[in-house]
């Protein structure tokens, strides 16, 4: 099924809003309400703007069928692209678990490769998602030619 005007807007919607949100909360876009604590990087940006931008095309996907898995692999795959952009120090959630330099030696190294991790599982999701979307609209396309 293609996707509609209203879909189109809320997946925009949800891509902006997403992008200005996590920017903001992580301090990836300069604002007086963060300081950020760990320098940016072209990987930071790169993330947020995959991860906005898929999230607002999952979201511009009309969904057809129950697919509260994929609901949970995209909040899941949403989760580790923040973690990824994130500054690791600045995170409360993971402060609380961890200290300071343990998250600065083990964690940080990673963000890069959570980042790839998390881009590559929303991709394959949106991938999957269209698939069946294609299939599915095939076979409402072969029924009504054979009738």
């Amino acid at each position: 099924m293609p996707p509609t005007r209203t879909t189109v807007a809320k997946g925009a919607a949800v891509s902006i809003g997403s992008f200005l949100l996590f920017g903001i909360v992580t301090g990836l876009l300069p604002n007086p309400l963060y300081v950020r604590m760990v320098p940016r990087t072209l990987f930071d940006y790169t993330f947020l703007i995959l991860t906005s931008l898929f999230a607002g095309i999952y979201v511009a996907q009309q969904p057809t069928t129950d697919r509260s898995k994929d609901d949970r692999l995209a909040f899941g795959s949403t989760i580790a692209g923040f973690l990824a952009f994130g500054c690791p120090i600045c995170n409360v959630f993971l402060l609380a678990l961890f200290s300071n330099s343990m998250l600065m030696t083990y964690f940080d190294p990673y963000r890069p490769l959570l980042g790839a991790v998390s881009v590559a599982l929303f991709a394959g999701l949106l991938y999957y998602r269209h698939q069946q979307d294609c299939e599915s609209c095939g076979r409402v396309v072969e029924s009504e030619s054979s009738t």
